[in-house]
C-alpha cells in the first residue's frame, strides 16, 4: 500500500493525499480505538472540529484539533456523513471547518472513511446501537412460552441490563418501526421488530407524547416483558383516531372489555344499536365526540358546529339508541357501547 501511494504521489497529488486518508483510517481500526480516540485522530488529521453522534444514546463526541473534547458551541457543520450499520443508520460524523466549506477537498472522504470506522466501533464494543433488532429474540423475549433464564438472555443479546425494566409497546403504523422507536426512546437502548401483523418495540422509558403523527400504539406496564406484550396488544386495541397513545395503566375497568367474548359483544342491543349508526360516519363523529366530551358545547367546538346543530344530532342518534343521552346514566351505556363495537372492528 505504502508503495502504491508513492507511485501515485508522483502522479496525482489529490490521489497521494486520498491514499494517505484511506492508509490513517486503515491503521486506527488495526488499532481497535474507540470513539473518542477516533474522533481524536480525526480532528487532528482534519485540523478542525471533528464530532461523532450515535442515535442510540444521544451524546455526542466533539474534539478539536489539539485533541481535547471541546465544550465551545457548535460551529455550523461543513460536511457530515452518516454512520451505518446493517443497513441501519446509527448515528453521524461531521466537520466543523470554518470558511469556505470545500477549503479542504478531501473532507468527503475523510468523513466517509471516519464513518466506517466509527461503524467498526459500534459494532465491535458491546451491542449494536441499531434500534431493528432480531424478530426471533424480540418474540423470545415476549412469549408466555419462554423459561425465565431464555428471556434473560435474548434480553442480554438485544443489549438490555438484566435488572432494568422494559416496557413492550404494540405498534400500527406507516412509517418504519425504527423511527417511530428512536423517537420514543432517544436516550436509552430500545429495539423494534415486525411480528406477524403487529410491530413490537422494547424499550426501558416510553415517552407518550413522541409519538409522531399517524401512529397507533398500545403500551404494557413493565411487570414481565410477556405480559406487558398483553397488555400492549389490549391498549392497542382501544386506540381511535381521537386518542391514537393508549397506556394499559390507564384503562383500568375499562380493559375488562377486551375480554368479552365477540359473540356476546355483537348480540347486545346497545352494541347491535352503534352498528346502525356507524352506517353515518357523521352521526358516529358526532355519538364519539359527544361521548368524549359528556358536553353538547364542547362536542359542537370539536366539531365546528353551532351547539344546536350538535344537540339535533344528538337528539336524533338517542332515538336510534333508545338511550336516553343526556342523562349520566345513558352516556355511560353509549361509551361502553361504542368501544365494545370498536373492539370488535379493530
Amino acid at each position: 500500500m505504502e508503495a502504491l501511494a508513492v507511485r501515485l504521489s508522483q502522479l496525482d497529488a489529490h490521489a497521494d493525499g486520498a491514499i494517505r486518508v484511506i492508509m490513517f483510517y486503515d491503521t486506527l481500526m488495526r488499532r481497535r480505538v474507540d470513539l473518542p480516540a477516533l474522533a481524536r485522530a480525526s480532528a487532528g488529521l482534519a485540523e478542525c472540529v471533528a464530532g461523532i453522534r450515535l442515535h442510540g444514546t444521544g451524546r455526542a463526541i466533539r474534539v478539536s484539533p489539539d485533541g481535547r473534547e471541546t465544550s465551545t458551541p457548535p460551529q455550523p457543520t461543513s460536511a457530515t456523513a452518516p454512520i451505518t450499520l446493517d443497513e441501519e443508520e446509527v448515528g453521524t460524523v461531521w466537520l466543523e471547518r470554518p470558511g469556505v466549506p470545500d477549503s479542504f477537498d478531501l473532507d468527503e472522504l475523510l468523513l466517509d472513511r471516519l464513518a466506517l470506522a466509527a461503524a467498526a466501533v459500534v459494532e465491535r464494543y458491546g451491542p449494536a446501537r441499531t434500534t431493528m433488532a432480531d424478530p426471533a429474540l424480540v418474540e423470545l423475549v415476549i412469549s408466555d412460552g419462554s423459561d425465565e433464564a431464555a428471556r434473560a438472555r435474548a434480553l442480554r443479546l438485544l443489549g438490555f441490563a438484566v435488572d432494568l425494566p422494559v416496557h413492550v409497546v404494540a405498534v400500527r403504523s406507516q412509517l418504519p418501526l425504527d423511527q417511530v422507536g428512536g423517537l420514543l426512546c432517544p436516550a436509552r437502548p430500545v429495539k423494534a421488530a415486525p411480528l406477524a401483523d403487529v410491530g413490537v418495540i422494547l424499550a426501558t422509558t416510553v415517552d407518550r407524547s413522541r409519538f409522531p403523527a399517524g401512529v397507533r400504539a398500545g403500551i404494557g406496564t413493565a411487570e414481565s416483558p410477556e405480559r406487558s406484550w398483553r397488555q400492549a396488544r389490549t391498549a392497542l386495541r382501544f386506540t381511535t383516531p381521537r386518542q391514537p397513545v393508549v397506556h394499559y395503566a390507564g384503562l383500568g375497568a375499562l380493559a375488562l372489555l377486551a375480554q368479552v367474548p365477540q359473540d356476546t359483544a355483537r348480540d347486545n342491543a346497545d352494541v347491535a344499536a352503534i352498528a346502525r349508526v356507524a352506517g353515518s360516519p357523521e352521526d358516529l363523529e358526532t355519538l364519539d365526540t359527544y361521548c368524549a366530551t359528556g358536553s353538547l358545547r364542547r362536542a359542537a367546538e370539536l366539531l365546528h358546529l353551532h351547539h344546536s346543530s350538535v344537540a339535533r344530532r344528538i337528539e336524533q342518534i338517542a332515538k336510534i339508541l333508545d338511550i336516553e343521552l343526556t342523562e349520566p346514566t345513558g352516556l355511560l351505556r353509549a361509551r361502553l357501547a361504542l368501544t365494545a363495537w370498536r373492539l370488535l372492528h379493530d
